[in-house]
């Protein structure tokens, strides 16, 4: 059986968001609950950065508009947060397009918008 990739950074990252969804219930905004996860993060030594800015490439040049990650953890994952009723496909590209920007291999893509914490782990 093959390991998961930055398992035991993705468990504490889940396992925060499982935290504040517990303290929160549904029904804020992502900035709210981007502001408890930052609060969570810095309890708990985790490294991270909130809105980080990635440029878009395309051929030989770097596009006017880019992308703003909700969080990138450890220096190595995308986490997206998502306050809506139900996830779609839209999401996971809209990950999977920060992904290739970032030239990170994980996003974690969180939904607070449910009435139990749902995730997605997306490999690039």
């Amino acid at each position: 059986m093959s390991e998961l990739y930055l398992r035991e950074e993705s468990y504490k990252i889940i396992g925060i968001c499982m935290e504040v969804h517990k303290i929160l219930g549904k029904g804020h905004s992502e900035k709210v609950y981007g502001d408890a996860l930052e609060y969570e993060f810095q309890q708990n030594n985790i490294p991270y950065n909130r809105e980080l800015k990635y440029c878009i490439n395309y051929k030989n040049i770097v596009l006017p508009s880019y992308y703003f990650a909700d969080f990138v953890v450890y220096d190595t994952i995308i986490l997206e947060l998502k306050a809506i009723a139900i996830l779609s496909s839209s999401e996971i590209k809209q990950t999977l397009n920060y992904l290739a920007a970032s030239k990170n291999k994980l996003g974690l893509l969180v939904n607070f918008g449910e009435d139990s914490l749902k995730y997605k782990r997306i490999i690039l």
